[in-house]
């Protein structure tokens, strides 16, 4: 099977926690129950915020062998030495980021429910599309929702690139309940927050949404 240009498993995306403290000990944990990569999601306060905890949470994640990518803000990613950076459909075109940024940043980009999107998002560079919300969010509760089939299609698009390849990724509601149904329906890996870092145990719903992806990471659907 083709490598992926991402780590497959579980993705962690950061809360809306203020306390960077509690943020660095959450990560850890999530960490130890086998999460393989962390996105930093602030959308909702002072770029010195985020920057304190981008600049935080970078080091931390070069230690546990995570890789780290920033919501939004390509340049903040670079300034802070992380792998990456994740793009909305109201950022900046990923093409004009990965004519900017070169080939060694790792991108991914949201695609919602949209395969004609997720084409353009591949063929502008993208290391990963992201589709969803799957399930009912509390983080997004009005966006847009992706049926699982969308996994699969998605799926034969990037098989179709040459390797290693581009990585599909599912977000939106995903829980240690439902984690194994995104998988087989064919996501590479799985964009967590509520589920995983308000869980009564971290560790615990890290190695639950870890556990689908524990024996062949690269399987097909």
């Amino acid at each position: 099977m083709k490598p992926l240009r991402f780590p497959s498993g579980l993705y962690g995306v950061t809360p809306e926690w203020d306390d960077t403290d509690r943020l660095m000990q959450a990560v850890r944990k999530a960490a130890d129950g086998g999460m393989r990569s962390l996105q930093l999601r602030r959308k909702n306060v002072p770029d010195a915020v985020r920057a304190e905890q981008a600049h935080a949470l970078a080091p931390l994640c070069r230690e546990l062998g995570i890789v780290f990518l920033i919501n939004d803000d390509w340049r903040l990613a670079l300034d802070v030495g992380a792998d990456g950076a994740h793009v909305g459909r109201e950022d900046e075109s990923l093409a004009r980021i990965r004519a900017e940024v070169g080939p060694d940043l790792i991108l991914g980009g949201s695609s919602y429910d949209d395969l004609a999107r997720a084409r353009e998002l591949l063929d502008a560079g993208a290391d990963y599309i992201a589709f969803g919300a799957m399930f009912p969010s509390t983080v997004k509760p009005d966006t847009v929702r992706a049926p699982l089939s969308v996994l699969t299609e998605a799926r034969r698009l990037v098989e179709e690139r040459d390797a290693p390849r581009p990585a599909v990724v599912a977000i939106g509601g995903i829980t240690p309940d439902n984690a194994l149904l995104v998988a087989q329906a064919g996501a590479d890996s799985i964009a967590v927050i509520t589920g995983l870092f308000e869980a009564p145990s971290i560790r615990a719903a890290a190695a639950a949404c870890s556990a689908p992806y524990s024996a062949n990471p690269n399987r097909k659907p």
